[in-house]
């Protein structure tokens, strides 16, 4: 099989049921963000020398490969969903990993350490992916489930973020806004 194609040279490209939409349909966009999202996980997993961590992102990526597969379907409907258990686990995740850091009351400057910096640039790109994912919503079923996890994901790779960099031996950098 090769990989190329030359069916999306025409800028189209097609869905899993075999319909085709232009390469600017919001499905695509929200799409083409996972997928961005979920490289910028796996950028971060190269540099986390902690199992427990990287076993979590490890298991953020298969979701989003997931959640990616279930906004493919313009049916709305797959087997692959998100669950609230899987909400509440990205919950205690945030949970373990702010209880290990101390407490934080002002804005911070994004990227003391590698895996700090990497997991700080997942956070942007997942609410980026939050926001098309919801204009996504405007015109295609969309579980409400999903927006909640990618809300949910966004604070846990902040906590993350400070975690990396706690685990470097670095301290947050509080922002001196005026």
């Amino acid at each position: 099989m090769n990989l190329y194609t030359r069916t999306g040279d025409d800028g189209s490209t097609q869905l899993s049921d075999g319909s085709r939409v232009r390469k600017d349909d919001p499905r695509l966009i929200a799409l083409g963000t996972l997928d961005e999202l979920n490289a910028h996980v796996g950028l971060a997993a190269v540099a986390c020398t902690d199992a427990s961590l990287l076993e979590q992102l490890r298991q953020v990526q298969r979701e989003l490969f997931g959640i990616g597969s279930l906004l493919a379907q313009p049916s709305g409907e797959s087997p692959v969903g998100i669950t609230h258990e899987e909400i509440q686990r990205l919950e205690g995740w945030i949970d373990d990993s702010q209880a290990r850091l101390p407490s934080l009351d002002r804005f911070i400057l994004p990227g003391e350490s590698e895996l700090g910096a990497r997991l700080h640039v997942a956070r942007t790109i997942c609410r980026r992916a939050e926001r098309a994912v919801i204009a996504m919503a405007m015109l295609n079923r969309v579980p409400q489930l999903v927006i909640v996890y990618l809300n949910r994901l966004a604070d846990l790779l902040f906590s993350w973020a400070r975690l990396g960099d706690h685990l470097a031996g670095r301290q947050d950098v509080p922002w001196q806004g005026q």
